[in-house]
């Protein structure tokens, strides 16, 4: 199956709605276009009562993964801290830097603005770490080719590829199922993902000046964790081009130049096939 980018702009979909919870992390805990709910949610108990430096506890929704995802802290520091809003704005303080987010909503499309604050020279991991609830005939869609970091789910290292198998006769990276009991990570040097899923498709895209973007791919059928294993679907738009900022090379990670701020934009946008 060849794996390819979307065609030119979304057919007009449904409109956009998010919720966030503040006093959790700024968890987006509900994306809805057209009655459909794009983010996936589990019960986990630990979730409200999570503290700085704890394992992670996945709950589902989308994440703000900063400074690293996987490594210490474990999914980063913003996710387990209380937010805050000032106005239109939502921000997080944290030991080394404050990040905030901006989102706007109108018709189909959503614009998350981004600003980080620390000292130059600061580097960082960023990941909206979304996890979708998606069919297992749902199919990614990324530029046929493009660099992609395999990481297996036993291992801190990547195996570079390409997408959509990774490395020679790796997996079809492009498809969400069927559910066959495998669990992989991947982190692919692109600037934009579409999720296809029947009728509807999801498009993100992060922009970045100057700092390396990725989209970051979970890609758990079932194979995680070994005793009790469920599924799980994570597409997350990222700055960074590894998973734990303790492994990031010279240009694997963004970093704050002298003005003290990085500025990055994610937009969301839903489309609709009109034809059932």
């Amino acid at each position: 199956m060849v794996s390819r980018p979307p065609a030119g702009p979304l057919a007009p979909g449904p409109a956009l709605a998010v919720t966030t919870d503040l006093a959790h992390g700024g968890r987006w805990t509900s994306l809805r276009a057209g009655g459909r709910e794009w983010l996936w949610r589990r019960d986990e108990p630990r979730r409200p009562h999570v503290a700085p430096g704890d394992a992670f506890a996945d709950a589902g929704g989308l994440e703000e993964c900063v400074p690293t995802v996987r490594g210490a802290p474990d999914h980063g520091d913003a996710w387990s801290r209380p937010w805050h809003r000032d106005g239109g704005e939502e921000y997080v303080d944290c030991p080394d830097f404050r990040l905030a987010r901006r989102i706007v909503t109108a018709a189909d499309t959503l614009v998350a603005d981004y600003l980080l604050t620390a000292a130059p020279g600061h580097r960082f991991l960023w990941a909206a770490h979304a996890l979708l609830d998606v069919s297992p005939r749902a199919t990614l869609g990324i530029r046929h080719g493009a660099p992609t970091r395999l990481y297996p789910d036993d291992g801190a290292q990547w195996i570079d590829g390409d997408w959509p198998t990774g490395p020679a006769g790796g997996l079809p990276l492009d498809r969400l199922g069927p559910d066959d009991g495998t669990a992989v990570g991947a982190v692919v040097a692109t600037p934009e993902v579409s999720v296809r899923d029947g009728r509807d498709t999801l498009r993100l895209t992060v922009e970045a000046g100057g700092q390396p973007v990725s989209v970051a791919l979970w890609r758990n059928l079932g194979g995680f964790p070994a005793d009790a294993p469920y599924r799980s679907v994570g597409v997350e738009p990222m700055l960074g081009r590894v998973f734990d900022l303790a492994a990031a090379g010279e240009h694997d990670a963004a970093r704050v130049p002298d003005s003290g701020e990085v500025r990055w934009r994610l937009t969301v946008t839903a489309g609709r096939d009109p034809r059932p």
